[in-house]
């Protein structure tokens, strides 16, 4: 009996120790996670991920969480008769809908994701970009073929304010922000790219690590044709990536270069499918994904 609770045991032993050296290296760090796709959806994903970010905590960093909503707006705009169209890669926002998005975000995805942290304690508190000046906005015009488009109410960030976030940290618990924004100039609220306001936030707090999770493994080396994924890559070799990119990973991966780009030690894709990715990213030597980290001295794009 001895024998075998030994044999059992030491892998377990094994593991925890492999962790060590990573877990002194990002000890009282924050670190900001965007969690979207299948993890939003599927039950048991998201239970992991809950699990994982309560596990950062209690193992001595300080996890944000952003998040959108798409799939859970996209439904609830169908249930309004609001017709979803996207735009650029972005949706297109109108009064009648941002009204929608905000509901969503902040009382239900917002609710949802607090509620599931705090089975494990008192930690998780949600706010939006409204809260505290958190995130400010103004209207976003993207260009499509070379002229401006008006798509509503989407935002475009201008301004970060981090002492509500800083002040959650400080107090140990675990902020829960959804991307909405504060108008800058017109009285309105907006609605912000998650992954930009995650990127936005990584580099206003001097994160160690953004985290995107995707429903993708990471960003492929030569996408259609192999499935190899890019492990690692520097800032500017992402930035001649960015023109090929399928428009789905076009704000992830420019949030990936906006972070490294500002102060931020690594920025990391990963596969938000598998249960406990974010635990693997961060506490093993193999690690998953794509991580992106900022030029050495004297590169250029």
């Amino acid at each position: 009996m001895s024998t075998t609770r030994k044999h059992t045991a030491l892998p377990k032993a094994q593991i925890l120790i492999e962790a060590l050296p990573w877990l002194v290296r990002h000890n009282g760090k924050t670190v900001v996670i965007k969690f979207g796709g299948n993890a939003m959806i599927d039950e048991d994903l998201k239970a992991a991920f809950a699990q994982d970010v309560v596990f950062l905590h209690h193992a001595g960093l300080k996890p944000v969480v952003v998040h959108g909503g798409g799939p859970q707006i996209s439904a609830a705009l169908d249930q309004h008769g609001i017709v979803s169209e996207f735009k650029a890669g972005l949706r297109v926002t109108t009064e009648d809908a941002m009204d929608v998005v905000r509901m969503v975000l902040a009382g239900q995805v917002q609710r949802e994701l607090v509620g599931l942290l705090n089975r494990h304690g008192p930690l998780a508190v949600g706010l939006t970009g409204e809260d505290a000046h958190t995130i400010t906005a103004t209207k976003h015009q993207p260009e499509i073929d070379g002229e401006l488009v008006d798509i509503g109410r989407v935002g475009e960030i201008t301004a970060i304010d981090t002492g509500a976030i800083e002040a959650l940290l400080a107090d140990g618990r675990i902020p829960v922000v959804s991307s909405i924004a504060r108008s800058q100039d017109d009285g309105h609220v907006y609605n912000v790219n998650a992954d930009t306001a995650a990127a936005a936030l990584a580099a206003a707090l001097g994160a160690e690590t953004l985290m995107v999770l995707t429903d993708v493994e990471g960003l492929y080396e030569d996408w259609p044709n192999s499935d190899e994924v890019i492990s690692r890559l520097t800032a500017s070799e992402l930035e001649r990536l960015l023109p090929d990119l399928s428009s789905g990973m076009v704000p992830k991966m420019e949030g990936c270069l906006h972070a490294v780009r500002n102060g931020v030690t690594t920025a990391r894709v990963i596969d938000g499918r598998v249960q406990h990715s974010i635990l693997l990213e961060i506490f093993t030597d193999e690690g998953i994904g794509t991580m992106v980290v900022p030029d050495e001295k004297g590169d250029t794009a």
